[in-house]
């Protein structure tokens, strides 16, 4: 097996569950997986070993992650619209579709680093020692972060209550 494909299947899984922590839609997330590992493969040779390879492949990630979201700017794909709610449970549709949607508003709305820590956390997969090797950190201030954000959370939910 070569370097990269050595490369390729550790790290597959945790730079696609990171992109679809940032995007979250499963195919953009494969789409720009591919692409970061297309870059990766271009550039290995620049690689210095300052950092983790994760934390490497993951910056790519996000790059290509933003690069998509400028180029995409103003396109919205119909297909990716949800569904109307079903008639038979529309006032559950709705009431779940709300709670959902004051969560995530909640999390977008939450400072740094804090934001950032939980989306990895809960949607990206990664562990606390994870999360402490991407912003240069101890798993311990990723845990505490962690928590301290889903303390906000909880704090903010009862507030709509």
């Amino acid at each position: 097996m070569t370097q990269l494909e050595d490369i390729y299947n550790t790290y597959f899984k945790d730079v696609f569950l990171y992109l679809y922590s940032l995007s979250g839609d499963k195919h953009i997330a494969e789409d720009i997986t591919s692409e970061t590992f297309m870059k990766a493969l271009t550039s290995l040779d620049s690689f210095r070993g300052d950092s983790d390879i994760r934390v490497w492949l993951c910056q790519i990630a996000k790059n290509s992650y933003y690069s998509y979201l400028r180029k995409k700017k103003s396109f919205v794909d119909i297909d990716s619209l949800p569904e109307p709610a079903s008639e038979d449970n529309v006032e559950q549709e709705i009431t779940t579709s709300e709670a959902s949607m004051k969560v995530h508003e909640i999390i977008q709305n939450l400072k740094e680093p804090y934001k950032k820590v939980f989306t990895l956390r809960v949607f990206g997969e990664l562990s606390f020692k994870q999360i402490g090797n991407l912003f240069a950190k101890s798993d311990n201030w990723a845990c505490v972060t962690y928590h301290r954000a889903r303390e906000k959370i909880k704090a903010r939910l009862g507030d709509y209550r």
